[in-house]
Parts: C-alpha cells; sequence; structure tokens
C-alpha cells in the first residue's frame, strides 16, 4: 500500500460515527488525488475502517453496499434524506476538523 492509500483510510478512520464525506472531501483532505483515487483506495483496501462514512456528493451509499450502509447509518444516528435511501449531506457532512490537529 502506497501513502495515498494509507493517508485516505487514516482520514476515513477518522470520521465520527453519524457523521460522512464524500469521496471528493477525503481526497481534498489528503491533500491529493480526486473521488475516484479515493473510490480505488476504499475499494481495495477499505474494509477494515468505516467504509460507509464515504460516500458520493448527493448522499447515495456506496453501489453494492447500500443495504449495510443503511443499516450502519441508522445505527450511528447519520442524518438520513426524507426517502431514508441517502444520507442527508448538509446535516452529515463532517468538515475534517479532527479534535486535537494542531491548526496550520
Amino acid at each position: 500500500m502506497d501513502d495515498y492509500a494509507e493517508a485516505v483510510l487514516d482520514a476515513v478512520e477518522r470520521i465520527p460515527p453519524g457523521r460522512v464525506m464524500a469521496y471528493g472531501d477525503v481526497a481534498e483532505l489528503v491533500g491529493g488525488g480526486g473521488p475516484r483515487q479515493v473510490g480505488r483506495v476504499m475499494s481495495l483496501y477499505g474494509g477494515g475502517v468505516p467504509w460507509w462514512r464515504v460516500l458520493r456528493a448527493d448522499g447515495s451509499p456506496p453501489t453494492g453496499h447500500e443495504a449495510r450502509a443503511l443499516a450502519r447509518y441508522r445505527a450511528e444516528g447519520t442524518p438520513l434524506r426524507p426517502d431514508g435511501r441517502r444520507v442527508d449531506m448538509r446535516r452529515a457532512r463532517f468538515t475534517g476538523d479532527f479534535p486535537g490537529d494542531n491548526p496550520k
């Protein structure tokens, strides 16, 4: 695994329960790549981190894992849209301000 993948997984591990980030948010936070690169890292190595907390910008859960992700969102109290099938990104999006990080 390369440094980029490790940075992505570290960021994902630090997203608090009940909050989410879009693939592009994670890319911006780690300072490189884009949504597709983050998605690739998650598909290859994301099983050991809270993968359900990284999703598309429209609040849709990861493709192929919708039922499992929605169960996790409900268990963590993640705000969902009225349809109950997507996360309410306005309310649930995590900005990446991790407690204990030093300001730059």
